[in-house]
């Protein structure tokens, strides 16, 4: 495929559940258009780096990337990695909704760049909500850099 491809958020998450809700209140939010969702963090790296089964697919970074931690292939402190060491990706906005409230994942998300970290709460309708409050925020509220292209 060889069209331009634009995508609002990208989103990694390998739990079927989690992102069924989190689908769901994004797109009752209306903000899940232009919303590609992906199992692992390797599908992830392929959508941003334009490798693997998305190469030659020409598409402008997301606006947002939704990233779990804990994921198969590559978890999602390695996505971040990634991102914050490719220029083309460095200013990204990432948010890690993840499950895992250990002080550890909290210290070293931040200290890899993660613009905001968001336990998850075990609640469907209190994860329903904060997804909707989260996207929100960042595709309607905070102002970020034009996209180049």
């Amino acid at each position: 495929m060889s069209e331009f491809e634009s995508i609002d958020i990208l989103y990694a998450e390998d739990s079927p559940t989690d992102a069924e809700v989190t689908l769901r209140a994004l797109k009752k939010a209306n903000l899940a258009n232009s919303l590609l969702w992906v199992k692992d963090g390797q599908e992830a790296l392929n959508v941003l780096l334009g490798t693997g089964s998305h190469a030659g697919r020409e598409r402008s970074p997301p606006r947002l990337v939704l990233l779990d931690l804990k994921m198969p292939k590559v978890d999602g402190l390695e996505v971040l990695r990634v991102i914050r060491s490719t220029e083309a990706l460095r200013g990204l906005p990432v948010v890690l909704l993840t499950s895992s409230s250990e002080e550890s994942d909290l210290i070293e998300s931040y200290k890899l760049g993660v613009n905001s970290y968001i336990v998850k709460p075990i609640d469907f309708s209190a994860l329903s909500a904060v997804v909707a409050q989260l996207g929100y925020y960042w595709m309607a509220i905070n102002r970020a850099p034009r996209r180049a292209g």
